[in-house]
């Protein structure tokens, strides 16, 4: 059965006693090549996690990625993400809304008389509709990084 070994974790713990790869694998009685896999993120079996395990003078679950620990990265990956792209279309629709505000603007001073009052009104509801979900999302995430 393969574990998956924190490899971060592992390759920091070396690069932290200034051992080479060499050095981690005679220490842990383990081979070169079975270091270099699991420090690029390959599973490991039980043995080998037990021998470094041994080497490092830790438990066994201290080279392990807890799974709960994963999916809460993996989720906040995708949140930011998913934010990114509500914020980068927010911005978007705001420059579009800006120069469009300005050939209303124009287009109603060339008329004599406000024209295009309506147009301005609901695409200024519109944009402030696109806002509120901008600003919510980022309540929510500064209120779930502060908890």
């Amino acid at each position: 059965m393969a574990f998956k070994a924190d490899a971060d974790k592992i390759k920091r713990w070396r690069e932290e006693r200034h051992w080479s790869q060499e050095h981690l694998a005679e220490l842990a009685g383990i081979g070169l090549r079975t270091i270099q896999r699991i420090e690029t993120g390959e599973a490991a079996s039980r043995e080998t996690l037990m021998a470094l395990a041994a080497a490092f003078n830790v438990d066994v679950l201290a080279l392990c990625v807890d799974p709960e620990v994963e999916a809460g990265e993996l989720v906040r990956r995708r949140n930011a993400k998913g934010r990114a792209a509500l914020q980068l279309s927010f911005w978007i629709h705001l420059a579009s809304y800006l120069f469009g505000m300005i050939i209303f603007a124009g287009i109603s001073l060339g008329s004599g008389w406000f024209v295009m009052k309506w147009p301005m009104i609901w695409w200024t509801v519109g944009i402030a509709g696109h806002a509120l979900p901008v600003i919510f999302m980022e309540v929510v995430t500064r209120y779930q990084e502060r908890y």
